[in-house]
């Protein structure tokens, strides 16, 4: 198993695979996470499951720090490289329509609040 840093195509390719099952997830539409870590790894440089899985919950946190939606099944992991950063801003420079899309609906505590606080 290789245990190298991330090559930037490396990076592409699980970035815009997280996109995708992101687009799902926010659309409600079923995917499994299974198989898309099984298309992926052929992709990859010898990596292993869980690097794929822990890269994941890595894209999850560059997300989250950037204030976007992000898989909720990858709980964020904040000790990534800055090239994986880099790989998620020229992912959404080809998709500058995701930062126009509509949020995700509200969150349980976004409804909480709202009932607390409701708007004119």
């Amino acid at each position: 198993m290789s245990n190298g840093a991330w090559t930037d195509e490396e990076n592409d390719l699980i970035v815009a695979d997280y996109f995708a099952m992101l687009a799902d997830d926010i659309s409600a539409r079923r995917y499994s996470k299974a198989e898309h870590r099984r298309a992926l790894l052929p992709l990859l440089n010898d990596r292993s499951e869980g690097s794929v899985e822990f890269k994941h919950q890595n894209i999850s946190a560059v997300l989250k720090g950037l204030g976007e939606d992000w898989i909720p099944g990858y709980k964020p992991a904040f000790n990534f490289q800055m090239t994986l950063v880099d790989a998620v801003a020229r992912w959404l420079a080809l998709n500058p329509a995701w930062l126009g899309r509509q949020p995700r609906l509200q969150t349980a505590a976004g409804l909480r609040d709202a009932r607390i606080h409701p708007t004119p």
